[in-house]
């Protein structure tokens, strides 16, 4: 991989006062909700109801008989966080895997979309970030979705204009995320929280968030009419070496050992015991993929080919191919694994109930490994603990 290229951080930043190691249950939400927050709830709501009916139409799932699958839509997004996505699908080892399964799929720009898509029934498996799988799953009860395999962890940062130099500097700032809900939309709130910053959507607070679509967030934030945004590899590198962006905050640095999930593989609840085999197959894929990157983004890696096969998949996603430098910095944010990083999950939920974006529930089952952990043994890999985030352990 090309060296990385040294980015302006701010070494001041303040710990975080709470800390990513304990789940924090009882913090004041500080967030005043939108409609768009009302319109989630509502969604939530329909989607229990939803998982309810199917309930009561088929009984228990795991009644269901199980059969092959003539097709899998899978989900994914145009973003570097999703790269073991895009090069499965750009290099044919999904459609390889899948055998005689057709593959379909489905660009998504944010997490709660791709949700809305998978509980609507539209797509059976997607990339995903943690949070809006961890709301899926509370709002259906239990029912929508597992997390069956992690993707990548990393690569999310809070870029801002020259000026802002620590918390305090965003009064009165207006900054973006992909969407209301999403991943970095939690964490960004979370962040301002803990740094004693309000914020809202019909309310400004001290901060105004605005959900906005990755791109868009990039031209404002260029034509100077935004102050930051905390996104997603490669729209924080491209913040940062387009428009002149500084980095305030790396999320890497509030979690333990660095490591948090930023993609996240997930399938219907009902498609997973239902077609066991090609959820496998996707595995085996998912599992190639990982490799494939570590191999080409390596020290005795070609980059040059995993730059052309990543771009080919931004292009298809109907994202813009980036240049070396871009790319290059966006990759040596990442960590691409299978391993969903399972013990952060709580913090994550728990954050997202400070922000209030997320309800208080028990996630327990959220994570099943089993088709995962049978595949990693076909390759006399190491199984991956659903309960354990482990650090510098070399898995895939």
């Amino acid at each position: 991989m090309p060296p990385e290229i040294p980015v302006p951080v701010n070494e001041n930043l303040p710990p975080r006062p709470s800390g990513r190691g304990r789940v924090l249950r009882n913090r004041v939400v500080e967030t005043v909700l939108s409609a768009c927050l009302v319109t989630t709830v509502a969604a939530g709501a329909a989607v229990a109801a939803y998982a309810s009916s199917q309930r009561a139409a088929s009984g228990d799932p795991a009644a269901q008989p199980v059969s092959e699958a003539e097709e899998l839509r899978l989900g994914y997004f145009g973003n570097l966080t999703h790269a073991p996505a895009l090069v499965g699908l750009e290099t044919g080892i999904f459609d390889d895997e899948l055998g005689s399964t057709s593959l379909s799929t489905h660009a998504f720009n944010a997490g709660p979309a791709a949700i809305e898509a998978l509980n609507a029934g539209a797509i059976d498996a997607t990339f995903i970030g943690p949070n809006p799988a961890i709301n899926s799953f509370i709002q259906s009860e239990g029912e929508s979705l597992r997390v069956v395999a992690g993707a990548t962890s990393g690569g999310a940062q809070l870029v801002v204009r020259a000026g802002i130099d620590e918390p305090e500097d965003l009064r009165g700032a207006t900054l973006a995320t992909p969407q209301l809900g999403n991943t970095q939309d939690v964490a960004l709130r979370t962040w301002l929280s803990d740094n004693g910053l309000t914020t809202g959507t019909g309310n400004p607070g001290d901060v105004l968030i605005t959900p906005t679509e990755n791109a868009l967030s990039l031209q404002l934030f260029s034509s100077g009419d935004l102050d930051g945004a905390w996104v997603p590899e490669p729209w924080a590198a491209r913040l940062v070496l387009e428009a002149g962006g500084t980095v305030l905050v790396d999320e890497k640095d509030l979690w333990p050992g660095g490591r948090f999930p930023t993609t996240l593989l997930v399938v219907a609840a009902d498609y997973l015991t239902r077609h066991p085999e090609q959820v496998k197959a996707l595995l085996r894929g998912e599992l190639r993929s990982v490799e494939w990157l570590a191999a080409k983004t390596g020290e005795a890696g070609n980059t040059a080919e995993a730059a052309q096969v990543l771009n080919r998949g931004l292009e298809s996603a109907q994202a813009k191919p980036l240049p070396d430098a871009v790319m290059g910095r966006a990759l040596s944010h990442l960590e691409f694994t299978q391993d969903p990083l399972s013990n952060s999950l709580e913090q994550l939920l728990a954050d997202g109930i400070a922000a209030g974006t997320a309800t208080e529930y028990d996630i327990d089952g959220i994570v099943d490994l089993t088709l995962l952990n049978e595949v990693r043994a076909e390759s006399a890999l190491a199984p991956i603990p659903a309960t354990a985030q482990r650090e510098g352990d070399g898995s895939s």
